[in-house]
Formats: structure tokens, sequence, C-alpha cells
């Protein structure tokens, strides 16, 4: 089935791709191999500012985290032209803004994973990284960035 389908049927409409905010690129291919820059959570086209474990949950950090996969997907739009030369996505890593007693980043973090299998069936099932930090920037509560693979 074709990944735009599958984006339809989840009632997912892509939004434009991020530009970088300083001096780096928002995807990078070598060989088969596109690395996409961190993207952080927004809310309404503005960073989504918390700390998990001071002033937001994990269920509604979980919804960051799928937000962000969005517009991760949406990047793999803009450099491939067409996601579905898109062949596996291969690792995750989040940042959890978090309080250093906070330990669900893993939880938040399936936001993003339940996605990337929703839209990409086995093949966006990956490895990943989950990790609390003291701080992201802009104060965004949750910021991912991915490795997939191409054709």
């Amino acid at each position: 089935m074709s990944i735009y389908k599958k984006l339809d049927e989840l009632g997912i409409e892509l939004p434009t791709a991020a530009a970088p905010v300083a001096a780096y690129s928002m995807s990078m291919q070598s060989g088969k191999l596109v690395y996409l820059s961190g993207h952080i959570a927004k809310k309404d086209g503005q960073p989504w500012i918390g700390k998990l474990g001071e002033n937001m949950t994990t269920d509604m950090a979980c919804l960051a985290a799928r937000s962000i996969a969005i517009d991760l997907i949406a990047t793999l739009h803009a450099h491939t032209g067409d996601l579905n030369q898109v062949s596996r996505i291969v690792k995750l890593f989040s940042l959890v803004n978090s309080t250093p007693d906070y330990t669900e980043q893993h939880r938040v973090t399936n936001g993003a994973s339940e996605l990337f299998v929703s839209v990409f069936g086995a093949s966006g099932k990956h490895a990943r990284s989950a990790a609390g930090v003291i701080q992201l920037p802009l104060g965004a509560c949750v910021e991912i960035e991915l490795i997939a693979e191409v054709k």
C-alpha cells in the first residue's frame, strides 16, 4: 500500500517540512541512509514547551512525540520526493526534557514509535534510544532525530 494512502487513512496531512534555524541541514544522505536532524515538538506552530515530571504529563508528551513523527515524515518526504522510496525506519533518538526523577522517557517516545509502525508497517519498526535531559532548545518538551534507509 502507498505510504500516502496510509497517511490519508490515518487522517494525517503532512505539514511543510521545517527549515533549519541555525547552521545545519534538516537532512543529509550518505549512501542509502538518510539522517534527519532533531525536530522539536510544536503546538500551533510554536515550540511545545514543558518539562516531564514538573508541568507536563506522559500522555501529553506522547502526543508531542507523535506530532514530531509527523514532522519527521514531512522532512523525509521533502528529502526523498516520494515516501515510497523509504525502505526502512532504522533508528530514533529521543530527548525528553525532564526532571532528574522522571523515568518514563521510553513511554513518551512510544508516541513517535507507534506512529512510524502505523505508517510504514513492519518497515517502520526501528531501533531507538530515549534519554532524559535537563533542557531542550526553546524549552521544548521533546526532540527526536531519525535515521531512515531509502531504496
